[in-house]
């Protein structure tokens, strides 16, 4: 019987996980779905006609019925959404009303844009959080305390465009200090042979170190600014856990025992507070992934954002489903990615 024991319970854990699993794969699904049914009943309640916008206001009365039927606007809407999921697990995302192009072709080309921003953003917005939040926390009340809480006032204070001018205005226009809008110069930009869709890597693999410094001087003043966001919610709530976290007992015990501050934060308080950590960075990442719209707009960044905004003002239907699917998936993927890290880490979750 004690040999029975191990292997009964390594089952229940194997069914509890792969429960969990299904659970998770079961709640991906409908709530892709929930935002696909949503966003599609959205669209088709805007007040601009996406055929009248095709055939123009001209147009007869035949062609414009040729085209609402070539389109599939004439059928119910539940007709219509049922033709999309069914083009849609082939792969296609039907044809941008803006640019002509494939919706998928169309997020290829500006997703890595966005994927590249968003990803030096939150990398710097983590560290320089995670840093300042420690230092707060290692001297509360101290002008370490105050910085960190300055630092967060101002990241939810200043607007993101704001900033963004001024940033441009300021290191741009005055200082010389960083490349204007856009991703490169245009005399790398038709040059450069896109192979991961990643300009920093693209331009290092490329073996040109002028093109690669000239990539980092057009990227960093964007990661600046929106990595600003990312740490000042970092700052604020890390610092917030760190503090409660260290008025526990177990803390105090330590304390009275002859633990230095620092290793006491190091090695005990601070661990604790992984899991929310990571929710927390998890859903930072893909809030810059979903909002980097304004700094787009404004260092005109060919990225997701931007060929959302467009999307929306033509009121083009495939670019904008096609664009929400993505930003959607990617952000209950990374949030379902959290949960199991943080299921991993922290024996309190399990």
């Amino acid at each position: 019987m004690t040999t029975d024991l191990p292997a009964a319970g390594l089952a229940r854990r194997s069914w509890r996980l792969s429960a969990r699993l299904f659970t998770g794969v079961l709640s991906l699904g409908v709530t892709v779905l929930g935002l696909l049914i949503f966003t599609f009943t959205l669209s088709h309640m805007a007040p601009i006609d996406p055929a009248l916008q095709l055939v123009g206001d001209h147009a007869s009365e035949s062609t414009y019925a040729q085209v609402r039927h070539q389109l599939g606007l004439d059928q119910p809407l539940p007709v219509q959404f049922w033709r999309y999921l069914q083009h849609l697990v082939q792969g296609d995302m039907g044809i941008s009303r803006t640019t002509g192009q494939p919706v998928v072709n169309d997020l290829l080309h500006t997703f890595p844009a966005t994927l590249e921003l968003a990803t030096c953003a939150i990398l710097f917005g983590a560290i320089g959080g995670i840093a300042l939040a420690l230092l707060a926390a290692y001297k509360p009340g101290s002008w370490l305390d105050s910085i960190a809480r300055l630092v967060s006032l101002l990241g939810f204070s200043v607007p993101v465009f704001w900033l963004g001018l001024l940033g441009l205005l300021l290191f741009y226009a005055v200082l010389h200090w960083a490349s204007g809008p856009g991703r490169l110069d245009d005399i790398y930009l038709y040059t450069l042979e896109p192979k991961t869709g990643f300009v920093l890597i693209d331009s290092w693999l490329s073996g040109d170190r002028e093109m690669f410094r000239n990539a980092v001087s057009h990227l960093w003043l964007p990661v600046l600014v929106l990595g600003m966001l990312s740490m000042a919610g970092i700052t604020r709530l890390l610092r917030a856990l760190l503090l409660e976290e260290s008025n526990k007992e177990y803390v105090v015990l330590a304390r009275s025992k002859g633990a230095g501050r620092l290793r006491i934060l190091l090695r005990h308080v601070f661990p604790n507070v992984l899991g929310p950590l990571i929710t927390v960075l998890a859903l930072s990442y893909a809030s810059l992934l979903e909002g980097a719209v304004l700094t787009e707009t404004v260092f005109a960044w060919p990225g997701v954002g931007r060929y959302l905004t467009n999307a929306l003002f033509a009121s083009d239907t495939p670019a904008i489903l096609g664009t929400t699917l993505l930003i959607g998936t990617c952000f209950v993927l990374l949030n379902a990615f959290a949960d199991a890290l943080t299921l991993l880490i922290d024996p309190k979750t399990r």
